[in-house]
């Protein structure tokens, strides 16, 4: 920003070659003369931030032609108003505070020509010099001069201050005395006491108005030019700021000058001059700024492209130290499994709470199905024998003879016959004709049931298919995880087998295995088999391809197939078993003693193993078999009056009960070669056989029926329970079993039974009662029978 140079103005008075001796009469009298120019700002108070500055030459120094100086210099104050056209606001105020104008010495009229002529032409020149920047100068000089009234004021305390001779004043608020005073004493001669009237000062002279006024100018002076250094400082600041932000777009002629007078006058300071600045030390300045900025974004690069070199050659510093060596490939691939085998627990342990609800789900869905029929078989049981039990009482019976029946029971008589009615025409239609009332599962639902139970299932199975959907296949698909682990037996067999992984895959593998568990029902003849689901033959494919197990003698990759059974199937069934399986029910018996045997007979390999859930599965089939011997076996004893009609309501009933007993003696017995002899003997034989069926019989009428009904019960005992009979008599829990062929024997010995005696005969033979067999022979004089019975 260009600064506006400093300038000074002068005015000169013509003065005599004895101005100094001269005396103006208006001097002695002590009027001051001072001259002022006429405004309008000299009747009130100087605008607020105008300030004076005013140079006084002292007294005795002359300038040329012994003319003495003022310099006046002053900054145009913020509130000053625009020029005036007039004359009068053109003039410029000066005030000439020398010590001849303050004594109101004039200048002389009686110089000489030479001396006037050469001040009429200082004043002419200063006159044209004034003119030619007078309207500038006018509006920056202001001098605050004080008033006539009050000089006039301030010389007659003076007065009569010196015409006491007692004392001076003491309230005179004035300064130190200073040259000026001594310079106002010799000029006026009269009005200094003389020598032996001079008194001594004691306290410091007060200072006239001249030297105050001096005083005040000199302060301001230096304040303006402080403030207008600040201010010129704040305003080129500013201006540079303005001019960083502001773009000045081309075409756009901006004047400056015009708009800085809507704005407020900046202050100006003569006294502080700056370097002249123009658009060339500004581009230079940039141009240096910029190259600055260049140099340093480019030893920014060369660093930051020192540093990617340095990456690089560390990584390529890696790889040829894993490369070079053995040892850091086997501590890579390490590595990769442990982050592999880290992130795939992980994974398992956040999918085991999905997992967990939805078998839950599934197990109260079927569990609640198979509560439901369970119930309802019991009720219609109860019900039904209440019924035939009050009909064969006859105590309750209206006066036509009927039986009064209460609503319920009726419904429930109903819905059994409806069920009755429905299986028989599924049988005919079908062709089987031999089959036994009593022998079926009376397991249907009704379709809204059936629609229920499917819709519900349909649900789980959608929920099943989504746990791991989210999951890479690497660390949800069995056979990706068995690859991996394979690698490592393959690459390093040595730290596999240090590491014991046989015996963490099963339990890795839980978590997999149990959701594909979740749609597989044991129960159903139609389920899938164990070794066509996708787990089973992946885990087979792995332990087959383990050629370094036929090197060891034991190893743990044998055992992961027999280990994952135990520790996920197993715990399955034993819940299947326990809560849901119906003992009554052959379809279900079936196909659960099918699972069983793959599981129990198939992978224990090991005679030793005897773990805790194949005991647990074993000791639940039998608990569970014994509760439904206890809950669900009833053969009601009637009167012989009351079953010897075939078609009675009682007769029915009864047989009924029987073939549903026999039926549940057959199932006990399936579990020949799963469960143990002696349990299939407790149960089968000691409380069914014994407890029931043989009970049933005694009260039967003798005939062909009985007969019929103990050979199926001979047919469903096992082979293996008589193959060791050397004693050629039968186990002992078919005592009783004998002895009622015995009897029936003897009730049929007639020539009409003679076949079914010869039937008995048969039956005793099978069951290795040779003895027994033989005294009927003989008794009954069957001869033909003595050959079969020794060949046996």
């Amino acid at each position: 920003m260009a600064h506006r140079p400093k300038r000074t103005f002068r005015q000169r008075q013509a003065q005599s070659s004895d101005s100094d001796d001269a005396e103006d009469p208006s001097a002695e009298s002590g009027a001051p003369r001072e001259r002022t120019a006429p405004g309008p700002q000299e009747e009130g108070p100087p605008s607020g931030g105008a300030r004076a500055e005013v140079a006084e030459l002292p007294r005795g120094t002359r300038g040329p032609r012994g003319r003495g100086r003022v310099w006046a210099s002053s900054r145009r104050a913020p509130e000053v108003a625009p020029r005036a056209d007039s004359s009068g606001g053109q003039e410029s105020r000066t005030a000439d505070l020398s010590t001849d104008e303050e004594d109101g010495a004039h200048h002389s009229s009686g110089s000489n020509d030479d001396q006037s002529s050469s001040s009429d032409n200082v004043s002419s020149l200063e006159e044209k010099e004034s003119s030619s920047i007078g309207e500038e100068v006018i509006s920056f000089l202001f001098v605050r001069i004080p008033d006539a009234a009050f000089i006039q004021a301030a010389r007659r305390k003076r007065e009569l201050a010196r015409a006491q001779d007692d004392y001076i004043s003491l309230d005179v608020k004035h300064n130190s005395t200073t040259p000026d005073t001594k310079r106002n004493n010799d000029e006026d001669p009269e009005s200094e006491p003389d020598d032996h009237e001079k008194r001594i000062p004691f306290t410091p002279k007060p200072q006239t108005l001249r030297q105050r006024m001096t005083e005040e100018t000199t302060s301001r002076n230096e304040e303006t030019s402080e403030d207008s250094q600040e201010d010129e400082n704040q305003d080129i600041w500013e201006q540079q700021q303005m001019r960083k932000a502001v773009k000045i777009t081309e075409g756009r002629d901006i004047d400056l000058s015009h708009s800085s007078k809507s704005q407020t006058v900046k202050k100006f300071d003569a006294s502080i001059s700056f370097p002249p600045v123009n658009l060339e030390v500004i581009k230079k300045q940039l141009n240096n700024r910029l190259t600055l900025l260049q140099d340093t974004h480019r030893s920014h690069q060369r660093e930051y492209e020192k540093y990617m070199q340095d990456v690089k050659s560390s990584k390529s510093t890696i790889e040829n130290l894993e490369n070079s060596s053995s040892q850091a490939a086997n501590y890579k691939f390490y590595k990769s499994m442990k982050i592999y085998v880290e992130n795939i627990i992980d994974c398992l342990n956040e999918k085991m709470i999905n997992i967990q609800e939805i078998e839950s789900s599934m197990h109260v869905l079927l569990l609640k199905q198979a509560m439901t029929l369970m119930k309802r078989r019991q009720d219609e049981l109860k019900h039904e024998s209440a019924y035939l039990q009050q009909l064969s009482r006859k105590a309750e019976t209206s006066t036509n003879g009927s039986l009064a029946i209460d609503e319920k029971t009726q419904c429930i008589l109903e819905d059994i016959e409806s069920r009755r009615i429905q299986r028989r025409q599924a049988r005919a239609l079908s062709g089987n004709c031999n089959h036994q009332e009593g022998t079926s599962s009376d397991d249907e639902l009704s379709s809204a049931e059936m629609t229920n139970f499917q819709k519900s299932q349909g649900d789980i199975l959608q929920d099943h298919k989504k746990v791991f959907e989210d999951v890479h296949d690497d660390f949800c698909n069995i056979q990706n995880i068995l690859l991996k682990f394979q690698q490592w037996r393959e690459k390093f067999p040595d730290s596999y087998y240090d590491a014991f992984i046989g015996l963490c895959i099963p339990k890795l593998l839980n978590p997999l295995i149990r959701v594909q568990l979740l749609d597989w029902n044991p129960l159903k003849l139609d389920s899938i088999g164990l070794k066509q689901m996708p787990w089973f033959t992946c885990i087979e494919e792995f332990m087959d391809n383990n050629v370094e197990d036929a090197k060891r003698d034991t190893s743990s990759d044998k055992k992961i197939l027999s280990s994952v059974i135990n520790k996920t199937v197993i715990p399955r069934l034993t819940d299947f078993v326990e809560c849901i399986w119906d003992p009554l029910s052959t379809s279900q018996t079936t196909s659960l003693i099918n699972h069983c045997r793959v599981i129990l007979e198939e992978h224990s390999t090991y005679e030793n193993e005897v773990n805790k859930s194949q005991q647990d599965l074993l000791k639940s089939i039998a608990s569970r078999m014994k509760k439904a011997i206890e809950d669900d076996v009833f053969i009601p004893l009637y009167p012989k009056s009351a079953v010897e009609n075939e078609t009675s309501p009682h007769s029915k009933f009864q047989e009924r009960q029987f073939w549903s007993a026999l039926k549940l003696f057959r199932n006990i017995l399936l579990w020949n070669g799963v469960l143990s002899d002696n349990t299939l003997q407790e149960l089968g034989l000691g409380k069914l056989l014994n407890r029931y069926l043989i009970i049933a019989l005694l009260n039967a009428i003798p005939g062909p029926d009985v007969v019929k009904k103990c050979n199926q019960i001979v047919v469903c005992l096992p082979e293996k329970w008589f193959e060791n009979c050397a004693t050629r008599t039968s186990i002992p829990q078919l005592e009783n079993f004998i002895q009622l062929l015995l009897q029936s024997a003897h009730k049929l010995s007639g020539d009409e039974f003679r076949n079914e005696v010869k039937e008995i005969i048969l039956i005793l033979v099978k069951i290795k009662a040779l003895h027994q067999a033989e005294s009927l022979t003989e008794e009954y004089h069957l001869d033909h029978l003595k050959s079969l019975i020794k060949e046996v």
